[in-house]
């Protein structure tokens, strides 16, 4: 399985549409990071790019993320990526913690985007 976050320094980084790549995790059948790898963002919106069919065909299936719009959630949803809102921190760190199962998503939204990523 893979996992990714988008990033910025090493961290999660708060608007998905925004940040500077995306780290991607492969993870074992026992919850262990096997392998870690770093995926260039597009210019532009995250949700009008192609990063979801592009993080799709590298086999992410769980996007662990600050916050994104609910058009950026329906994007990566049709690619079969799965999101997970509302984390925060060093994206190892909050990687593990998804795997010791101490993540929920926030099941907030981002509303405030001027690019109109977002659905009405």
């Amino acid at each position: 399985m893979k996992i990714a976050l988008p990033s910025n320094q090493n961290q999660i980084d708060a608007h998905f549409g925004h940040c500077e790549y995306f780290t991607v995790f492969t993870i074992d059948d026992q919850n262990k990071i096997l392998s870690e790898e770093k995926i260039a963002s597009p210019n532009g919106c995250g949700c009008k790019s192609n990063i979801a069919q592009t993080l799709a065909e590298q086999g992410v299936k769980l996007m662990l993320a600050g916050n994104m719009g609910q058009g950026a959630v329906h994007v990566l949803n049709s690619h079969g990526i799965d999101v997970l809102r509302g984390c925060s921190g060093e994206v190892k760190a909050v990687t593990e913690k998804w795997l010791s199962g101490n993540l929920k998503d926030s099941g907030l939204a981002c509303a405030q985007h001027e690019h109109g990523c977002h659905e009405n």
